[in-house]
């Protein structure tokens, strides 16, 4: 994690990965798949994220194989009691501003498994994310104040209604 307890992409990967085991079991072909496919659909292609590998939450005891006989030699992956606590772990780490790809795929990350959250921290996310939001909006108020115009004030007026539209939701989220 970065200092300010933010994700750095591998955690993210990671993340996806736990969230999906806190689950349940799956093939680790099935598993790799589906992380690779949120990622890509989040964020679109990218080998930075994609390289890091799933086999590594193993090595670290974040998992485990379980062999299933009945089905000759596949095994499943299930999730480890530590893999749990690094799961909850990464999160309720905060998200950084002003959203970039890695922000917008942890901020994916967290709406996908927030359901697998306690009551209190599902709460605290929605508000984090909410401030979060808050911030972005005043910053960018403050931009378009310096007597911006053209397109770029367009712009910009395009996407502080979109972070609007997000924080009203979130909020929401919490009513």
């Amino acid at each position: 994690m970065y200092r300010d307890n933010t994700l750095i992409p591998t955690e993210a990967l990671r993340l996806a990965a736990l969230g999906r085991l806190m689950e349940g079991s799956v093939d680790y072909s099935e598993l790799a798949n589906e992380v690779r496919h949120f990622v890509s659909s989040v964020i679109g292609p990218s080998l930075d994220m994609l390289t890091p590998s799933l086999e590594l939450i193993r090595l670290e005891g974040l998992a485990q194989s379980i062999a299933q006989p009945s089905q000759g030699q596949v095994s499943k992956i299930v999730i480890t009691d530590e893999g749990r606590k690094v799961f909850s772990t990464l999160m309720t780490s905060n998200v950084r501003a002003p959203v970039n790809d890695v922000s917008k795929l942890v901020i994916a990350l967290k709406m996908r498994f927030l359901h697998l959250l306690d009551s209190d921290d599902r709460a605290k996310q929605i508000t984090m994310l909410s401030c979060m939001y808050e911030s972005e909006l005043v910053r960018l108020k403050q931009l378009k104040s310096l007597h911006i115009k053209g397109r770029f004030a367009d712009w910009l007026g395009f996407e502080m209604a979109q972070l609007q539209a997000r924080l009203v939701w979130f909020k929401e989220q919490n009513g």
